[in-house]
């Protein structure tokens, strides 16, 4: 019988399928499915501290609404509290009292103080360990990359001293070397690094004119890219390496791990498909396994990692250029229509 169990960030897990944090996982009745339906773990919803800011902001034009009435009026909106983050914390702890799998909180902030404060809160949640959107916005025309790296690595460092669960820094892949940003950071102490966020996009509707705002799903090719990193890294820092983004399939699952992944979060499929696709995802995990003699994931595990294979170019641009000296695989490869 195949062995999925995996370890992340020193966190058993019966198998390396992790529910990413999304809308779904803003539900206790859907974290529940989830668990039934046998993810390994779950990350909950995202805490932003510009929600949290933008709620402030109306709560606080709410109380001025009534400024010019008399004195008489000033109990209008008696007993209000702004709750700041205590909804959130409140949710997130009830969430990981509802199931008996791992639960991860998700934190994303803009402000150096906030990031420890938030931290510290969820920590006292019960949380099994935190997975921390690290992005900057620049918007300072004198900083460098250079500055904006070592800011991020102070704060990881803070955040470790502070903070005792294990901690995730879930990245975008727009550094100018990811892979040397990576071993930096993984220096400076976290745990594990999920490959890569799905940063926001924005459109435009043409017809009336005016923004659009549309979910961004994965598309079948869009674990190339962690794919690629995944396969660079391994062997080559402590952390424990998570891919995300296009994590479709079973199929998909495996090359995360023979890359050299320790696990996986998949949204767009439970989307597209619902929760109970998890169920098939492990089924053709363990199906491939079986058929390729594996009893459990360590056997294969960074198998096809630059470190392992006996194709390292596969990882660099010889590869491309393999590819335009032979034009007909190009189009053997290519897909119809």
């Amino acid at each position: 019988m195949s062995d999925l169990s995996t370890t992340y960030m020193g966190i058993k897990l019966r198998n390396p399928i992790i529910a990413g944090a999304s809308e779904m996982t803003a539900n206790l009745d859907t974290i529940k499915r989830l668990a039934e339906a046998g993810v390994g773990a779950v990350v909950t919803k995202s805490l932003f501290e510009e929600q949290i800011q933008l709620e402030r902001m109306m709560f606080d034009e709410d109380l001025e609404k009534f400024n010019y009435r008399h004195a008489e009026m000033t109990s209008v909106f008696p007993n209000m509290e702004f709750a700041g983050p205590e909804e959130h914390l409140m949710w997130v702890r009830r969430a990981k009292e509802a199931v008996d799998i791992p639960v991860i909180a998700s934190l994303n902030c803009v402000d150096h103080d906030t990031w420890i404060e938030y931290a510290k809160l969820l920590e006292q949640t019960g949380v099994d360990a935190l997975e921390c959107n690290i992005f900057a916005g620049p918007q300072d025309i004198d900083n460098t990359g250079q500055d904006i790296e070592d800011e991020q690595i102070d704060l990881i460092s803070e955040l470790k001293q502070n903070v005792e669960i294990p901690i995730s820094l879930k990245l975008g892949h727009f550094y100018t070397n990811p892979l040397n940003v990576i071993a930096r950071m993984d220096a400076a102490g976290a745990d594990a690094f999920v490959l890569f966020n799905r940063l926001f996009e924005p459109d435009f509707d043409i017809k009336t004119q005016i923004h659009a705002t549309p979910f961004n799903f994965s598309g079948k090719t869009d674990y190339r890219l962690p794919l690629r990193y995944a396969g660079l890294l391994e062997g080559r820092i402590e952390a424990d390496i998570c891919t995300s983004t296009g994590i479709l399939s079973g199929d998909t699952v495996v090359k995360m791990i023979l890359a050299g992944a320790t696990a996986v979060q998949t949204v767009t499929s439970l989307y597209h498909h619902g929760v109970g696709h998890v169920g098939e995802m492990l089924d053709g995990v363990k199906n491939w396994m079986t058929a390729h003699g594996y009893d459990s994931l360590v056997d294969f595990r960074g198998s096809l990692s630059q470190r392992n294979t006996s194709e390292p170019w596969a990882y660099s641009r010889a590869q491309y250029a393999k590819l335009l000296m032979n034009p007909k695989q190009v189009v053997q490869n290519a897909p119809v229509g």
